[in-house]
């Protein structure tokens, strides 16, 4: 596929990253499911493993996380194995070396954050009308060698994984299923916990595995639990992501509810449009204000 929706810093493109049907597939999935859709940006110049190795290794140290992708689907954060290379030979070698990487908000280089612009600013009026202007918009790639794992986990943000090169499948577990993710994890999660969610194999039959190859995409809700299995070849993907009113006061509910396990009082229940419970949030910012 060619890079139709190509961008030069400093001019627009009237292509489209996300063709009609991709549109019409995210209005009728978003906020809550699961969706199957396409996109545009394979073989975008942006995108290719010498241009991303350039932008990883200007990029701060904090902005970057790398590690052995040989993973079991259920690993501890301080159990992730490091490769023993630098970033850059990540990259440049990812091809033999077993390994898996992230480079963060890379919206904040100018050539990626137009990117990411023309990418949100044609979902924009269909997220709206559910949740919400986009908050806090950020981009996310991803590099894994062949047959690396992602681990079961969960993000806080509204994404859409865009596959680049390569094909990789993504199984997506339902948000909100408590035996999945259950309230002290959401809790501690939203404390800064980390994103890795404990797996048992009965969970298996649970969720929806997706293929994903060059030009193929998913929407993944909000915390929807998900784990990825690389395939044959280097994958590289392109994650797109958001905050609304919508996670913004789930995050906030998650939080006011750990406080009140923390004094021994009951917690309180966290409905699906948590927006909308304005007043136990105004009671958790008042406390958190006062510092509680």
């Amino acid at each position: 596929m060619t890079a139709q929706g190509s961008i030069t810093p400093g001019k627009e493109t009237m292509a489209r990253i996300f063709p009609d049907s991709a549109r019409v597939a995210f209005t009728a999935a978003y906020p809550d499911r699961a969706a199957a859709l396409v996109h545009d940006l394979a073989g975008h110049p942006l995108l290719e493993p010498a241009a991303l190795a350039d932008l990883a290794e200007r990029m701060p140290a904090g902005s970057v996380e790398y590690n052995l992708g040989a993973l079991p689907l259920g690993v501890r954060p301080d159990e992730t194995p490091s490769n023993g290379l630098t970033l850059g030979e990540t990259i440049r070698t990812i091809e033999t070396n077993g390994s898996w990487a992230v480079l963060k908000n890379v919206e904040r280089d100018a050539a990626y954050g137009a990117l990411l612009d023309q990418a949100l600013a044609e979902l924009e009026p269909l997220v709206a009308r559910w949740t919400g202007p986009m908050l806090h918009r950020e981009a996310f790639i991803f590099l894994s060698s062949p047959g690396s794992v992602t681990p079961f986990h969960m993000d806080p943000e509204h994404n859409i994984l865009l596959q680049i090169r390569g094909s990789k499948t993504m199984t997506v577990f339902p948000a909100r299923d408590e035996e999945l993710v259950p309230p002290c994890k959401s809790e501690d999660f939203h404390k800064g916990g980390h994103r890795n969610l404990e797996w048992r194999d009965a969970f298996m039959a649970r969720g929806v595995p997706l293929l994903l190859e060059p030009g193929d995409a998913i929407h993944v809700p909000v915390k929807a639990p998900h784990f990825v299995r690389n395939g044959p070849d280097v994958s590289i993907s392109l994650s797109i992501t958001w905050r609304s009113e919508r996670s913004v006061a789930e995050g906030e509910l998650h939080s006011f509810n750990a406080l009140l396990r923390r004094w021994k009082m009951p917690v309180g229940k966290i409905t699906p449009q948590p927006e909308k419970q304005r007043a136990r949030r105004f009671v958790y910012r008042l406390m958190r204000k006062l510092g509680a």
